[in-house]
């Protein structure tokens, strides 16, 4: 593959988009879930604005192991522990319940307990407090999925976590572009930048509370870092040619990007207290997509050096790299699970993108999707789930597979296209 064939990938890969709320669909789920009942939550003379139970539903549900059973058959509906009676739940075939309560503690503070109660083995198994502000029963809802998640399955709840993704709407034969931050859940969107020109490659500081992404509002392209709560931005790169693909280090001091001004696309890194740039490859192939190990000592980034891109190993003490994949003619845009172990890549064998990941220790490749144009994975801080841009007909849509490929859901929006998402670290 030539380098300008490789270059026109690179931009293809980040050049769509769309707009609005993000709703999910699950489309295949494990072959035995767990089947769990989420009593709706008691806040009798609260006006909470959320169904909470609902939202601990979906979540459980989103995650494809778990089956709940429906409100409208449930024959009682308890909010605490002591008045569940474990009968009414095993005729329904329940293994795990959830029950709690909502009550005011003063300045305007409500405090939500739960349990969950083993129906099998008539016991409590968890019972947990979080509080918040009325502005903040869906983070509550999510803090309750993940509590409770995590103490049936053993992996830490990713529920209360965040996704950015990029966006455009088309009117007149213009696209606006915006970059918009929702719940894991699609829920809550909010807008951190629009622009008439393209937006690409956003990525998650290590403390979530910033995003560095690709802006052409300049007229050429341009990083960019912007704390989420202030918006105040800051542009770090104004280089003639290519300024792409940031890459935060995980203690959040330094990142990886890719320039083209020295005259071909390399790997350099930026010290973000100084702003000094350390150019790490030096190769007459595109060397791009860098991405952290969770040492940060080493980036994972894609190359055609060897013919076809690839992807490749690199420290950043010594500058030596190792070439990882070579299955297949087309393997880039890493995304590493939090152990560092499975990697996650757009794979190509023939003629098709896929989602695939690679074990790093043991070599093995899975092709984790079976769709036609599969692109830019990022994998949830638990591991659990990879998100990536595919198409469901003629639009752009996010999709999620787990990555033993046992549970998969969509992301559709009710318009246009949706890319580039970016899955947050845990925020608490």
């Amino acid at each position: 593959m030539s380098q300008k064939i490789f270059a026109l990938l690179f931009l293809l890969l980040f050049s769509s988009a769309s707009y609005s709320e993000l709703v999910i669909r699950v489309t295949q789920g494990n072959d035995k879930p767990t089947r769990i009942a989420i009593a709706p939550i008691d806040q009798t003379g609260i006006q909470a604005g959320e169904d909470i139970s609902r939202i601990v539903e979906s979540d459980l549900q989103r995650s494809g192991l778990f089956e709940t059973i429906e409100r409208r058959d449930m024959l009682a509906f308890p909010g605490r522990a002591q008045d569940v009676y474990y009968r009414d739940w095993r005729l329904l075939g329940t293994e795990y319940l959830v029950a709690g309560q909502l009550r005011s503690v003063g300045g305007g503070r409500y405090q939500l307990e739960f349990s969950l109660l083993n129906v099998t083995a008539q016991k409590t198994e968890l019972t947990h407090k979080v509080s918040g502000s009325i502005n903040q029963m869906r983070d509550l809802a999510h803090l309750v999925s993940d509590k409770v998640y995590e103490e049936i399955t053993g992996i830490r709840g990713a529920f209360s976590t965040r996704l950015a993704y990029v966006t455009a709407i088309r009117k007149n034969n213009k696209y606006t572009y915006r970059l918009n931050v929702a719940d894991a859940d699609g829920a809550r969107e909010k807008l951190v930048l629009e622009s008439a020109e393209p937006i690409m490659s956003p990525s998650w500081s290590g403390n979530g509370k910033e995003l560095a992404y690709v802006s052409f509002e300049t007229g050429r392209p341009a990083i960019f870092r912007q704390n989420l709560v202030t918006a105040t931005r800051q542009q770090l790169t104004n280089f003639t040619g290519l300024n792409g693909a940031p890459s935060w280090s995980p203690d959040g001091t330094q990142m990886a990007l890719v320039l083209s001004k020295d005259g071909n696309p390399e790997i350099y890194l930026l010290d973000l207290q100084t702003n000094k740039f350390t150019r790490l490859t030096r190769h007459f192939a595109i060397d791009t997509e860098p991405t952290w190990m969770p040492d940060g000592k080493n980036l994972l980034f894609t190359s055609d050096r060897g013919g076809t891109p690839q992807i490749y190993k690199l420290n950043i003490a010594t500058k030596r790299t190792e070439r990882l994949t070579f299955t297949g003619n087309y393997n880039a845009r890493p995304s590493l699970s939090p152990d560092g172990r499975t990697m996650a890549m757009v794979h190509r064998d023939t003629d098709t993108f896929h989602i695939a990941s690679f074990d790093l220790k043991t070599g093995r490749m899975i092709e984790l999707t079976e769709t036609r144009l599969d692109e830019s994975p990022t994998v949830a801080p638990n591991g659990a789930m990879l998100m990536y841009a595919t198409k469901q007909g003629d639009r752009g849509v996010l999709a999620a597979v787990s990555l033993d490929a046992g549970v998969r859901y969509v992301l559709p929006s009710s318009i246009g296209d949706v890319r580039e998402p970016a899955w947050s670290p845990f925020l608490r």
